[in-house]
């Protein structure tokens, strides 16, 4: 195979598109759960104002730190989302610019015979 021969360099980009992917979704299911964290965090502090459960401190200040835990892994995993978004797109560039250096041929224009 000749020095400039991309197949190589292709394959650690795949490679490197399939941990992109991995860090993706582990950020999605990371935002759900902050998601979730903030819903439920706000819904126990606002039961707790309107006296649903009675008036607790502890359970006040883990509402508000579920709600602002919630606030700052959700920032923190979309930020994270939207670079490994970024850099998906990039190796995606650079693999189809690498397959599209290769000399590919044409193997056969005829219909395969089936015996």
């Amino acid at each position: 195979m000749p020095e400039d021969d991309p197949t190589d360099e292709i394959s650690l980009i795949e490679e490197r598109l399939e941990e992109l992917a991995e860090v993706s979704e582990r950020c999605r299911k990371i935002i759900l759960v902050s998601k979730a964290a903030i819903a439920g965090g706000a819904a126990l502090l606002l039961a707790m104002i309107l006296g649903l459960f009675g008036s607790s401190q502890v359970a006040a200040l883990g509402s508000i730190a579920a709600v602002l835990g919630g606030i700052v892994s959700l920032g923190s995993n979309v930020s994270t989302l939207r670079q490994t978004t970024d850099a998906i797109s990039a190796a995606e560039m650079l693999r189809s610019d690498l397959i599209g250096r290769i000399d590919l041929r044409v193997v056969g224009d005829s219909p395969m015979k089936l015996s």
